[in-house]
């Protein structure tokens, strides 16, 4: 958790509940509060002219959405949506300042989340750059491998097909056939449909 409930509170935040597929901010709109998760799960995604949905990122329970953008002014260039119920800590953007101001360890933590979230930018910009699927998915599995992952040799991939492929621009069919031949190359397992890295 990047901030704690009872400082969010302290400084003024309160509690938001959302259902599934409801939209927090939207892409295009301004951004005037901090939002942390308490609970839930929630999408940072973009609708392409067809309809498609692009899943930039899956954020859960103790993670901020979106706080990046508070530092630069701009619009939001994506939506959060709720991809389960939630509930949100939701903090007006100058008492998230102050809160900053009075307490350089949430500064510093601020800083080094968003650093990490740079990484995962740069990471998957390069890997949605090349034509191979499997190079795409790869990348994704690594990221969330050292990130979500223990030092473990297994990891669960927590995500769906149909999210796999929101996050890496390919079609659900493509994820399905890679993650196939993954398995026969032995770079990946399937146990009970779940995907083992």
């Amino acid at each position: 958790m990047l901030i704690s409930e009872e400082m969010l509170l302290a400084y003024g935040a309160t509690y938001e509940n959302y259902n599934p597929q409801d939209m927090i901010f939207t892409e295009g709109s301004m951004p005037k509060f901090y939002f942390q998760i308490v609970t839930g799960t929630v999408e940072l995604n973009n609708y392409r002219e067809d309809g498609k949905e692009f899943i930039q990122n899956i954020i859960s329970d103790g993670q901020s959405i979106g706080e990046s953008i508070l530092f630069v002014k701009q619009p939001y260039p994506m939506n959060a949506q709720a991809a389960s119920s939630c509930t949100i800590l939701r903090l007006p953007e100058s008492d998230f300042f102050s809160l900053l101001e009075q307490n350089t360890e949430v500064l510093h933590k601020t800083f080094q989340l968003l650093s990490e979230r740079l990484y995962y930018k740069y990471t998957m910009l390069f890997s949605v750059s090349s034509n191979d699927p499997a190079i795409k998915i790869k990348s994704l599995f690594d990221y969330l491998k050292l990130t979500k992952g223990s030092k473990e040799e297994s990891f669960v991939i927590p995500y769906t097909r149909q999210q796999i492929a929101n996050l890496t621009g390919l079609r659900v069919e493509t994820v399905i056939r890679t993650i196939k031949k993954m398995q026969q190359e032995n770079i990946v397992k399937i146990d009970n449909r779940k995907i083992i890295y």
